[in-house]
């Protein structure tokens, strides 16, 4: 997502920039933000400790016991985690878990981890996005575990880490994941092909991310041609555009992942010079994402389907 949001050239910690920051340490309004529901507590059938468990391309993890006092240094895993109905174990998620509301958001960083700072929470578990400033060996003195979830590539690595995420906190991830798989394929399948290009935004400094990224792959779900795959010469995934470029793809339609951040909308858009001439801007088809929900690789990527299902609906 990305994220993320995704990978570009590190700038003041915004929480837009946090974003991009936190799938280059693994390598990305209008939106409607539903919180899934919470799977059932499993029974002690279900759940057997201590388990082993292997994030991809990862490295394989041993979690003792059912972990009671959980550090979320991620905001995708603070979202999988609530999810998962695991909430009720987390004692602190760090300053950009901004999503669910009810998350004990701290200070801590995950970017720049602090490892007396996460040990003084007193966690059996440790759930990051890296391995930023040797947080693994840090806490592995300290004989507290950390997962480590990396960037999803593919919607198959988010399902992959929700079980993963699952198993090593005693909740089974299966009727969650079935059901986002669920409400994908339905979504997907209800949507009208059309044959339509579009320019993903970043931030308004034009970066932004081809399909070969997470977020492409989402886009790639309904057959869109994305403009920034042409101007990748470093295969990086997250090329800059200049305004000329965008301006000469002319992209059927524009969705733009800085909102938040940076107070982007469709009306700053056509107020560029010579965007006005664009297809998407002429048209009204601007999409104003929720930063966070293109950022992030978790439950909510059902949501981020819908939104980009409607805009191409209405295309």
């Amino acid at each position: 997502m990305t994220s993320p949001k995704q990978s570009r050239p590190a700038r003041g910690w915004t929480r837009r920039a946090a974003a991009l920051l936190t799938a280059v340490l693994a390598a990305t309004a209008a939106c409607a933000t539903r919180e899934q529901p919470a799977t059932p507590a499993p029974t002690a059938a279900q759940v057997s400790f201590p388990v082993t468990v292997t994030p991809p391309g990862g490295a394989p993890l041993t979690v003792p016991a059912r972990p009671e006092r959980i550090v979320s240094l991620s905001s995708t895993a603070t979202e999988g985690l609530f999810a998962l109905g695991a909430g009720g174990q987390v004692v602190a998620v760090d300053d950009q878990s901004s999503y669910p509301a009810e998350a004990p958001r701290t200070d801590l960083s995950g970017l720049t981890p602090n490892v007396e700072a996460i040990a003084a929470k007193s966690p059996d578990l440790v759930v990051a996005s890296g391995d930023p400033g040797g947080l693994v060996a840090g806490l592995a003195k300290l004989r507290v575990p950390v997962l480590v979830l990396a960037s999803a590539k593919t919607l198959d690595d988010v399902y992959t880490e929700l079980d993963v995420l699952g198993r090593a906190t005693g909740h089974p991830a299966d009727d969650l994941v079935a059901r986002m798989r669920s409400d994908i394929e339905r979504v997907v399948a209800a949507t009208p092909k059309k044959r339509l290009t579009y320019y993903h935004e970043l931030d308004q400094t034009l970066y932004s991310a081809t399909s070969s990224t997470f977020i492409g792959q989402v886009y790639g779900l309904f057959g869109l041609t994305n403009i920034a795959d042409a101007a990748d010469a470093t295969g990086s995934g997250y090329p800059q555009l200049s305004a000329e470029y965008v301006i000469a793809a002319n992209p059927s339609l524009v969705f733009l992942a800085d909102v938040k951040c940076c107070g982007q909308s469709a009306q700053t858009v056509a107020a560029r010079p010579g965007w006005s001439t664009v297809d998407a801007v002429r048209a009204g088809r601007v999409t104003a994402l929720d930063d966070d929900i293109a950022s992030r690789w978790g439950p909510r990527v059902v949501d981020l389907v819908r939104v980009v299902a409607d805009a191409v609906a209405k295309a």
